[in-house]
């Protein structure tokens, strides 16, 4: 990374001072900041691995405003053989059914404690303690019937004469998708399922908990009604608590605003690890949330943010195992650098992932970058800057290369048809109608053509659902009215809601079709608007066509405005090939305020080349292959 000028830094370095203390102002001021186990430990992290790490928070990182320290997902489970990500009865649970640490991992959580030292020690440090927690219940205090505690009474819940336990408030029908044995949601219509968030919420409180992680509730995996009530609990506290929603597979700026009011983060994408694949598929999002105008929003005490997910740099491990292989980040230089300027433009959370005893130094430098920190916590009227121009090297050789190059640039692989779940109120979820068949099953089908003349409509069989003899009569009136989607050739599988994340059908039109069961994930209904309606979550079914090269590689650029009056433009190649990208000085005032821009040219400073470009009318530089250029402008 190149050096500044002495003067560039102690501009940008003294612009950041006390960034730690402003953002404590209110509840998520700025976008929160720090670092997340789940990354470098999966889920097996112990107390000592944790606090090693947050010892090197406080020292290298708290000072560029990374504060929070957070434990991911599943710290309540035994470390045992065959325990892993949906083991089965392999979780510490107390009297009243709530997750609480495992203390062969987390010995100082014995005798009730909880994360209570721990959170003390991490305060000590001068930081804020975090927890990842799953929505509702787990199916272990289902499975157990243990009783409910009503912090009202200190006793066990009761209403009507009846002694309420984990086994009534349980929803066994809607478990999480992706942990369906561990945990599922509670019945938020009783007093009893409020009563049981309300426990566990403010026992987080009392262990000193400052950020909670609440997962499996966004997205595909949306309940509203669940995310309101956590946070009126958090909000009846007397200390604040950051609220982030994980995750965020087919979440859309229409299902958000729905819920910023009551949270400070949210996941808007599916788990980032280090692929290029990964990073790409983050910048149609941004754009949208930001079109949106997502971006600080208000949110619980405070405001909300958009979340891109963690930043996997550095040591790093592998999704969801019990040990290593420990290995370095996969992204190359370049598209690390493209990874967080995106982040810090967008001005998502920064949550670095790596474990920190093994950061080097090219890493430490990238995350606290002063400018792009800055940018993050600092800029506004945030959004993609769609003013630019792109040269391909390929383009600016010579007319060999360029024919040769014609000969297969138009080859494309087969179109996909793609399944996705959104809003209900989104135009385009408006789409499907019901045609008579001579088959024994009517079609329910997408209107559209997605134009393609060689396809023929997309078409599912709707099967109104039968109840075996010995199901339960209670499941059965739970169903009635509901419909199973089936493949004609494959009649014994069923359209799975909770396999939209990964769901994409071409011409054969059954991949991640599941044994037809009854499971509200497979249950569906057929609005008269022409919305197609999961049982499971409430969002809707809608069908599009992916082009093999839709939104892949090509040029993209974002525009910030500064705080001293400094423009922010960012350019990003996506292609593997090196390009030119420009962009004039004179469109930047159709996207930012006019006031920012009073002259025809510009003073301009590009980041990572550190390169004092003078006064310009043009931007115009060289971009690697999946890197990035960052500009600092002074238009006045």
């Amino acid at each position: 990374m190149g050096v500044f000028t002495r003067s560039f830094i102690f501009f940008f370095g003294s612009l950041f001072i006390g960034v730690s203390l402003i953002a404590g102002q209110d509840n998520a001021g700025q976008p929160p900041r720090g670092w997340n186990s789940y990354d470098s430990f999966s889920w097996i992290i112990s107390e000592e691995e944790f606090l090693q790490n947050a010892e090197i928070v406080s020292k290298t990182l708290l000072p560029h405003g990374y504060e929070y320290v957070v434990v991911d997902f599943l710290w309540y489970r035994r470390k045992i053989p065959g325990a892993y990500t949906d083991s089965s009865g392999d979780d510490v649970v107390d009297e009243w059914g709530r997750p609480i640490p495992d203390p062969g991992r987390w010995p100082s959580s014995g005798d009730g404690k909880g994360f209570t030292e721990i959170a003390q020690k991490v305060h000590g440090m001068g930081l804020k303690f975090g927890i990842h927690v799953m929505r509702g219940i787990s199916a272990q205090a289902v499975n157990a019937s243990t009783p409910i505690l009503d912090t009202r009474t200190g006793r066990a819940y009761e209403e009507s004469g009846h002694t309420w336990t984990a086994k009534d408030i349980g929803m066994t029908e809607r478990a999480c998708a992706w942990m369906p044995h561990g945990f599922m949601s509670v019945n938020t219509q009783s007093g009893a399922g409020e009563a049981f968030l309300r426990s566990l919420y403010q026992q987080y409180a009392e262990w000193g908990v400052d950020f909670v992680k609440h997962d499996c509730i966004f997205g595909d995996d949306l309940d509203v009604k669940e995310i309101s009530i956590v946070s009126e609990v958090l909000e009846e506290l007397h200390r604040p608590i950051i609220y982030s929603l994980s995750p965020g597979t087919s979440a859309a700026p229409v299902m958000a605003k729905e819920i910023t009011n009551f949270v400070n983060m949210y996941r808007v994408t599916a788990d980032d690890w280090d692929t290029w694949e990964d990073v790409e598929s983050h910048f149609n999002v941004a754009r949208d949330f930001a079109a949106s105008n997502l971006i600080g929003a208000k949110g619980l005490k405070g405001k909300s943010w958009p979340d891109l997910d963690m930043l996997p740099l550095g040591w790093l491990t592998d999704p969801s195992v019990n040990e290593g292989p420990h290995r370095n980040c996969r992204l190359t230089p370049d598209e690390q650098k493209t990874q967080i300027t995106l982040w810090s433009i967008a001005k998502s959370p920064l949550m670095f992932g790596g474990d920190l005893r093994h950061i080097d130094q090219n890493t430490l430098n990238l995350i606290t970058h002063p400018v792009l920190l800055e940018v993050n916590s600092f800029s506004a009227n945030n959004k993609e800057f769609p003013y630019v121009k792109a040269v391909k090297d390929f383009e600016r050789s010579n007319c060999i290369l360029t024919k040769n190059w014609g000969s297969f640039k138009n080859v494309t692989m087969p179109d996909k048809i793609k399944l996705a779940v959104t809003s209900c109120k989104e135009h385009y979820a408006k789409g499907w109608i019901l045609k008579m068949s001579n088959q024994k099953l009517d079609q329910l089908c997408w209107r559209e053509s997605l134009g393609q003349n060689n396809w023929k409509p997309f078409c599912l069989y709707k099967r109104r659902s039968h109840v075996a003899l010995n199901e339960n009569l209670m499941r059965k009136q739970q169903y009635e009215g509901k419909f199973h989607l089936v493949a004609m050739e494959k009649m014994k599988y069923c359209l799975d809601a909770s396999t939209y994340r990964k769901f994409s059908l071409q011409k054969s039109r059954t991949n991640h079709l599941s044994p037809c069961k009854w499971d509200v994930k497979q249950m569906w209904d057929l609005n008269s608007n022409g919305t197609l309606v999961s049982s499971y979550s409430g969002l809707c079914a809608t069908v599009k066509m992916v082009k093999n090269n839709a939104n892949v590689g090509g040029v993209r650029s974002w525009v910030a405005t500064g705080r001293k009056g400094e423009i922010y433009v960012s350019f990003f190649n996506l292609d593997a090939m090196k390009t030119v990208i420009s962009a004039n000085i004179a469109d930047l005032t159709k996207s930012v305020p006019s006031d920012y821009v009073r002259k025809d040219s510009c003073k301009c400073t590009e980041v990572w080349s550190a390169e004092d470009l003078g006064t310009v009318k043009q931007l115009s530089m060289e971009v690697a292959g999946h890197g990035c250029a960052l500009f600092v402008l002074n238009c006045q």
